[in-house]
């Protein structure tokens, strides 16, 4: 009898297309997990084989809320690709954290955010129209598979999560890549990797462009005892105090 672990069902290293994106989906979130479980506002004295957790956790969380969703074994508990790049994400983030010192850490941050949300977006829309989902819900699972991870870490970290409040666009600019796949994909019938390109593209600018200019979701008007919240910084703000540090 053929040993359970090395059976194909428990150890398939192939990637198709939609395959290859979702594994730089959670290989750039695994990274940026990582950054983020290192700043001040979320750093609970974590230790590196903890920080390492959390960046692999950031980086398959999201990938394993959209398989859960549309009924299927997550990939990353099928793959082992994703463990490998993962970890290997997260420990390089380690590294250039701590030999960058303060200059360029906002900027990587962000840059590497913006980077990795349009794959997950991407690749939970086709993923729910490929399990006969409608266009809505698969706009949605993209949404849900590209703020996952995040979602966890915050949790983890004891913060209000992301979603939760304002983000430079955080949640829209998932939704408008998912939307603008599936119309590409389905409307204009393009081929998966231009529609894949055209969208990444616009997501990756987008959310960019929100951080540097600082577009915020807008909020409610607030009762009357709460406290005046702190003056939040444009990303070239946060870039050019960090230079005049250095």
């Amino acid at each position: 009898m053929t040993p359970l672990i090395l059976s194909p069902q428990f150890a398939i290293w192939s990637l198709g297309t939609m395959g290859i994106i979702d594994l730089i989906a959670a290989t750039t979130n695994a990274f940026n997990g990582t950054l983020l479980a290192r700043r001040p506002d979320h750093y609970k004295h974590f230790t590196v084989i903890g920080l390492v957790l959390l960046g692999f956790a950031g980086g398959i969380g999201g990938g394993i809320l959209r398989d859960v969703l549309v009924n299927v074994v997550p990939s990353p508990l099928i793959n082992p690709w994703y463990f490998v790049a993962c970890i290997v994400a997260a420990s390089l983030a380690l590294v250039i954290h701590y030999y960058s010192g303060q200059r360029f850490r906002a900027g990587l941050f962000s840059f590497m955010t913006a980077f990795s949300l349009p794959w997950y977006a991407i690749v939970g829309a086709q993923t729910a129209v490929d399990h006969h989902l409608g266009y809505f819900a698969a706009t949605l699972i993209g949404v849900i598979a590209t703020t996952g991870g995040r979602f966890i870490i915050d949790i983890s970290c004891m913060v209000i999560p992301k979603q939760l409040v304002r983000g430079e666009h955080f949640v829209l600019t998932a939704a408008l890549t998912a939307a603008l796949y599936l119309t590409l994909r389905y409307a204009f019938n393009l081929d998966v990797w231009p529609s894949t390109i055209i969208a990444f593209l616009f997501g990756f600018g987008y959310r960019l462009l929100s951080q540097f200019l600082g577009w915020e979701e807008w909020e409610p008007w607030e009762p009357e005892e709460t406290e005046p919240e702190k003056p939040r910084h444009k990303l070239g703000e946060d870039i050019a105090a960090e230079l005049k540090g250095k």
